[in-house]
């Protein structure tokens, strides 16, 4: 096991540790509901210091998500998962979905997602491909692509454009009046 591993392993029992401490109280099972709802209010309207020295506030609607987890796999259940760290989309996809850009720049990533999914079956989410095409620099600024400009208006000549607004005011006599 490398240190950097290691020390991943030691930060996780440290927040599972700190999750223990907060919850331990709402564990005993002579507790009514009723009990265990105010104790975890009481929990939850304190700030708490997390293991790392930052000043925290849990919300009672995690407390009970880790109440349950507790109950459903002890200890191991509080520690944060360890991360993914290759990539959940298979390559193979989002290589075809870069071709498919490649060979027709105009077409939008809906599209490409619904050409993914009739040939495939499953294509990924429209978040995931532009993630891709801006790491690939198939879209963007980095493609050559000039945002669209929208700055002020000036006429060539004067009077060339007016603008006029009424606004119905009182009848005076038998007359409309404009304002």
């Amino acid at each position: 096991m490398s240190l950097e591993d290691h020390k991943r392993r030691e930060r996780a029992q440290a927040i599972g540790l700190f999750r223990y401490q907060l919850i331990c109280a709402a564990l005993d099972e002579q507790l009514s509901a009723k009990q265990r709802g105010k104790l975890v209010r009481a929990i939850a309207a304190q700030a708490h210091t997390d293991p790392f020295g930052n000043t925290v506030r849990i919300s009672r609607e995690t407390l009970d998500r880790w109440i349950r987890r507790y109950r459903a796999g002890g200890f191991e259940a509080l520690a944060p998962c360890p991360r993914m760290l290759s990539a959940r989309t298979d390559a193979t996809v989002l290589e075809l979905a870069a071709s498919l850009k490649r060979e027709n720049p105009d077409r939008t990533v809906t599209q490409v997602v619904r050409i993914l999914r009739t040939a495939t079956g499953w294509s990924p989410s429209e978040s995931t491909l532009l993630r891709h095409f801006h790491r690939l620099e198939l879209i963007g600024p980095a493609a050559g692509e000039v945002p669209a400009v929208f700055g002020r208006f000036e006429a060539t000549d004067p009077n060339e454009l007016w603008c006029g607004d009424a606004l119905h005011g009182p009848r005076v006599g038998d007359r409309k009046t404009y304002l």
